[in-house]
């Protein structure tokens, strides 16, 4: 009689040069995806935050560097003009921006997260290498990470610093493991150079995560040991520890150039003060959603969506025979060497996905309310991508035992029962009947319907992909297939799964040339003399252009030098977002005392005439670069960049901006002042009259404006700059420094003694100073840290 017991393969060798085999999979894998950028392509989407906001963000930047000019410390061209660094635009000291100094911008973002896809893989795979696992099986739970939807799907909505810092976790986990585990002194310095990467990437909510993480990690290398080796002693692990945290606060140094601005914008910015519960738990993860982890048609792919978050331009697909091979990695805890491994990515996995899930569960009360930071950040779903990574480790624990033919016939029937299950229920309407049942958002419920085609299609791919990982389990337990070949036909098939649903995710654009190109309105705009600012509006009044043309509802004029009233950011100085009644949905920009407050000349618009007397269209129609039709309309009034007032009034900031709405408001006549204000002011019983003074512009530059009076000022006078007020402004009247307040809630304003003629204003940033020094001194410390480390390891190597 034959036995039914089968003994386990012997798990199959890594081949020779295994690590460039696993880097030229993860290269081939992520291109896949982004073969096009190949030829030039250029990685944005109409719905990527790039597309209207991040390009415009980094050429500026990038052309400032290439001109010699170092970083530039204001942006005066979205919302009244804003601090560059201390209210943060995207990766400016993040590697990433070198990519830019050799590159053009648009190709340099685009391989930048092509880069870091690609290294979310390496590292993934490196790690599951460094803990022990076998080749074939580190391989395909590297690749599931970086592939699977919570990172690969992150260029749709162009969140390059979530995918940095996802790229940057499993590196975090291999320095700490290095470091706690072997006592590799290099792993320090290490450490706090990749701490010192993601708190520049820069997305302080995924740095968090990440560090929790990266912590618990720690703790388990420290006090239980990952299977592969047993935890030191406890003295000794508590040293590591405490240098592990050394090096985390190194790094943190390291970041000081961009963190030293934004603490001092903290009291400044809209978000001053933390936010709510409700704010907090925003863009949770719904609980409905996790069958996308399965079957990512459920509730609709990018403009198919119909959830309760109204938007949704990622994907949580983890891929249907990851999950099964998640599934088989449970049954990892009964061998000793990765009992402690699998409870700890379980855990792991489930209190980052009820982290996840926000306010749809009461777990996430104690996170607000323990967690520091938490009512500053929004969007908990976020953390996601620590789920997936969990997710990865265990599907890599399942492969090596479908790979030693661990794996029944019997669990196998058991999948594939239910991947046909879900495309029984899916031609049932089960699903589409569920998505009816918690839909919260009338207006997208045609969406499921249109969706149902898409889901039983969905149903069948999911299967395929999972009966595929099936045969080769039953293949390899029958001894029909070699481990090492078999290892091989998984990592394809994840591939394929994966690549057939996150390729959706990913859009290419015509080169920046082409898609942020001028048009004849913008040409008219830049033939200006002196700067004015524009309002553009397209969608929000009715008339839409182009889907999201950056030119009307983004960052797209600022690209050609073009300052804008408003913009898109989200990061704007609160007090301008008062003076342009944002809360009120910036109905301020239909106002003639904003237009005069605030530099504006010019209507930059879908519409081919305005409601306003005395507005004239100067151009039009002309095509955008998007394919919108627009207009360019000049507004009536007076658009000066820069005013003198022949009186000042203090009045708390509540009164100025009610004042400052007002249709009629006399911005030519005085300047409001806070109360706290040094500069002396008369109690205001009349309004006098404006002064017949131009404050022509002589030179002007992100950060500086030189002006000169055509008569000379008169005592008690103040010039009035359309620009916001922020620390750092500077003054000079006929050369001699002067103060500049806050004026008319959120501007400039400058006192003049008699006579003065001749003004410059200037921004200039102590904190990014400092902030760059001690980031100068933290890295080469870090550096030199890493540096010796390797050296005593080369002079150990030759000794033994």
């Amino acid at each position: 009689m034959t036995s039914s017991v089968r003994t386990s393969l012997e798990p199959p060798s890594a081949p020779p040069y295994a690590t460039a085999w696993a880097l030229l999979a993860c290269v081939l894998a992520a291109l896949t995806l982004a073969y096009p950028a190949l030829a030039g392509g250029f990685l944005v989407s109409p719905v990527s935050d790039q597309y209207i906001a991040g390009y415009p963000f980094r050429e500026f930047a990038a052309a400032s560097l290439r001109a010699g000019e170092g970083f530039p410390l204001w942006n005066p061209y979205l919302f009244g003009g804003m601090p560059y660094v201390a209210a943060m635009h995207g990766d400016i000291f993040y590697p990433t921006f070198l990519l830019r100094l050799v590159l053009p911008t648009d190709v340099a973002m685009t391989w930048g997260m092509i880069l870091h896809l690609m290294l979310a893989g390496f590292a993934g795979y490196g790690f599951l290498r460094v803990i022990g696992v076998g080749f074939h099986a580190a391989l395909l739970g590297g690749i599931a990470y970086m592939m699977g939807g919570q990172v690969a799907s992150l260029v749709s909505p162009g969140h390059d610093g979530k995918l940095f810092v996802s790229a940057l976790l499993p590196v975090t986990l291999i320095v700490l493991t290095h470091g706690i585990r072997d006592a590799k002194r290099w792993a320090w310095g290490g450490l706090a150079i990749v701490a010192g990467l993601g708190v520049l990437s820069p997305h302080p909510q995924l740095l968090q995560y990440l560090l929790l993480t990266a912590g618990a990690w720690a703790l388990l290398l420290a006090f239980v040991g990952d299977g592969r080796a047993s935890a030191p002693p406890r003295g000794v692990a508590i040293r590591r520890l405490a240098i592990a945290l050394g090096a985390v606060v190194l790094g943190g140094a390291i970041g000081a150039i961009q963190y030293l601005p934004v603490q001092e914008y903290v009291d400044w910015s809209p978000r001053t003060g933390g936010r709510d519960y409700e704010y907090a738990t925003s863009f949770s993860m719904p609980i409905e959603e996790l069958i996308n982890t399965y079957l990512p048609q459920f509730s609709g792919i990018l403009d198919r969506y119909w959830g309760r978050n109204g938007i949704h331009l990622h994907s949580e697909y983890i891929g249907a025979g990851v999950l099964f091979l998640m599934v088989l990695g449970l049954a990892a805890r009964k061998r000793p060497e990765r009992r402690a491994l699998t409870w700890f990515w379980v855990g792991t996995g489930i209190t980052s996905l009820l982290w996840a899930l926000g306010g749809n569960t009461p777990f996430y009360h104690l996170v607000y309310a323990i967690v520091p930071g938490s009512k500053f950040f929004r969007a908990p779903s976020t953390i996601f991508f620590v789920t997936t990574f969990a997710v990865s480790v265990l599907a890599a624990f399942g492969t090596e035992r479908l790979l030693r033919g661990e794996v029944s016939p019997k669990v196998v029937a058991w999948a594939a029962e239910l991947g046909l299950a879900g495309v029984v229920l899916a031609y049932a309407g089960f699903f589409e009947s569920l998505a009816l049942s918690v839909s919260q958002i009338p207006q997208l419920e045609e969406n499921i319907r249109a969706n149902a085609a898409a889901i039983t299609s969905g149903a069948w791919r999911s299967f395929a992909s999972l009966v595929a990982t099936c045969v080769l389990a039953i293949l390899v337990h029958r001894r029909r297939l070699t481990a090492s070949l078999a290892g091989a036909l998984l990592v394809v098939v994840t591939v394929a799964d994966l690549w057939s649903v996150e390729r959706l995710y990913w859009t290419f654009s015509p080169p920046a040339a082409q898609t942020y190109a001028t048009d004849e309105a913008i040409r008219h705009i830049q033939r200006e003399r002196e700067p004015v600012r524009v309002i553009t509006a397209g969608a929000a009044i009715g008339v839409p252009g182009a889907y999201h043309d950056p030119n009307l509802e983004g960052d797209g004029l600022m690209h050609h030098g073009v300052r804008v009233a408003l913009g898109y950011h989200g990061n704007e100085l609160g007090r301008y977002q008062q003076l342009g009644g944002k809360t009120r949905g910036w109905d301020q920009i239909a106002n003639p005392a904003f237009w005069g407050l605030l530099n504006v000349k010019y209507f930059y618009t879908t519409l081919d005439s305005l409601p306003i007397t005395g507005a004239t269209r100067v151009v039009g129609p002309v095509q955008s670069a998007a394919g919108s039709t627009v207009y360019l309309h000049q507004l009536p009034g007076d658009h000066a960049y820069a005013w003198v007032v022949p009186t000042v009034a203090k009045y708390p900031d509540a009164e100025v901006a009610e004042a400052v709405r007002a249709p009629n408001f006399p911005y030519r006549s005085v300047a409001l002042l806070d109360p706290a204000s040094t500069t002396a002011a008369q109690p205001l019983t009349a309004i006098p009259a404006p002064l017949p003074i131009r404050a022509a512009v002589d030179s002007f530059a992100p950060g500086f404006a030189r002006l000169t009076l055509d008569a000379p000022a008169p005592a008690g006078s103040a010039l009035v700059v359309s620009e916001n007020y922020y620390p750092g402004w500077a003054a000079t009247v006929d050369g001699r420094a002067a103060a500049v307040e806050r004026g008319n809630l959120s501007l400039m304003t400058v006192a003049l003694p008699a006579g003065a003629r001749s003004i410059e204003v200037t921004f200039d940033s102590a904190p990014f100073h400092l902030g760059a020094r001690v980031t100068i001194i933290a890295l080469l410390l870090a550096t030199l840290w890493f540096g010796l480390g390797l050296i005593g390891r080369t002079r150990e190597a030759a000794r033994d």
